[in-house]
């Protein structure tokens, strides 16, 4: 199992049942517009690894059922949602290498057509029918919310402490996975004990994902779908930055804090970003992220501990190997 298409195979069955239901709820509107928002959002869809998680930890936990497949849409259409407000907030140009909803429309379609998937998502898991399930959505949605807002604060100073770095990703992005994980153990019929290991484990996977993507950010990739350094460009925190900050001494901190702020709503400047990347190297801010992504994905691995080894486990964990090693 080399790629995400070849764990995929685990859920063959399922996993097109999961891709009918997803398409036929996203597109099922007599809205025009809202149809051509959502064949825009179904054209490229990404890796739809979230939807993959709930159906593997469904089936780690006995077995994917009509609940898990309804479970899987509804985190989809609520990933798709954020995805479509996040690039509002960020007034992103692009989205998976296809003009976001914002830029192809307005501001004012992205806003509603996210909230139209919202809506649906939740639609979507009323009809699971179970009390859980609904909390760990209604959960989720807190937690992405809040993350969203506690960016935009700490973006009033983009220097952060590390932790204050930790509870952003772990609310606008973890929270997501740790809800697909615990979410689809639920829908299986899961115990206790299971349920907490599997949100444990999409915890921990959503913080690697994460520092991943912000590790991507520092290099030329051609499917990532935004430009090297538009994090710091959008006046984002990122962890391999501020460690370096902290190893530097002072008077080199001050002058790549002032190059970082200079590209802060500017336009791409290749020998200031060449400034900067030297930095985090010199200092060894990507190593440090590195040694961070290890440590979460042994917690991860350590909380697959309470299941028997199976095809599902080792799935589950070539997908914490996949994230660690992705290139875009």
């Amino acid at each position: 199992m080399n790629t995400i298409d070849d764990i995929r195979l685990l859920v063959g069955g399922e996993w097109q049942d999961f891709c009918r239901v997803f398409q036929q709820t996203v597109s099922d509107s007599d809205n025009e517009l809202l149809r051509d928002v959502a064949d825009h959002l179904l054209l490229r869809q990404g890796k739809q690894l979230r939807p993959l998680l709930v159906l593997l930890c469904a089936k780690l936990c006995g077995g994917v059922n009509e609940k898990t497949i309804l479970t899987a849409s509804a985190m989809e259409m609520l990933h798709t949602a954020s995805l479509v407000h996040d690039d509002v907030v960020d007034n992103s140009p692009l989205r998976r290498g296809l003009p976001s909803v914002q830029a192809r429309w307005t501001n004012k379609v992205a806003v509603l057509s996210g909230d139209y998937l919202l809506a649906k998502a939740i639609e979507t898991t009323a009809r699971i029918r179970n009390q859980k399930v609904l909390n760990i959505v209604a959960n989720m949605c807190e937690e992405l919310a809040s993350g969203e807002l506690l960016q935009l604060h700490l973006k009033t100073g983009m220097w952060i402490s590390e932790k204050d770095y930790y509870k952003m990703i772990g609310q606008k992005t973890a929270a997501l996975f740790a809800a697909c994980t615990h979410a689809g153990a639920v829908s299986a019929g899961a115990s206790s004990r299971q349920e907490t290991a599997l949100r444990t484990y999409g915890r921990e996977l959503g913080m690697v994902f994460q520092m991943k993507d912000d590790l991507l950010d520092w290099f030329e990739t051609e499917d990532l779908g935004k430009p090297t350094m538009s994090d710091i460009r959008d006046g984002k925190a990122t962890l391999a930055l501020l460690v370096s900050l902290q190893r530097a001494p002072k008077h080199e901190a001050d002058e790549i804090r002032r190059l970082a702020e200079s590209l802060n709503g500017a336009e791409p400047n290749t020998e200031t970003e060449q400034a900067l990347t030297s930095f985090v190297l010199r200092y060894d801010g990507i190593g440090y992220v590195r040694q961070q992504m290890e440590l979460r994905k042994r917690r991860a691995i350590e909380a697959l501990s309470v299941f028997h080894d199976s095809s599902v486990k080792a799935a589950l964990i070539r997908i914490l190997e996949f994230t660690i090693s992705r290139v875009a």
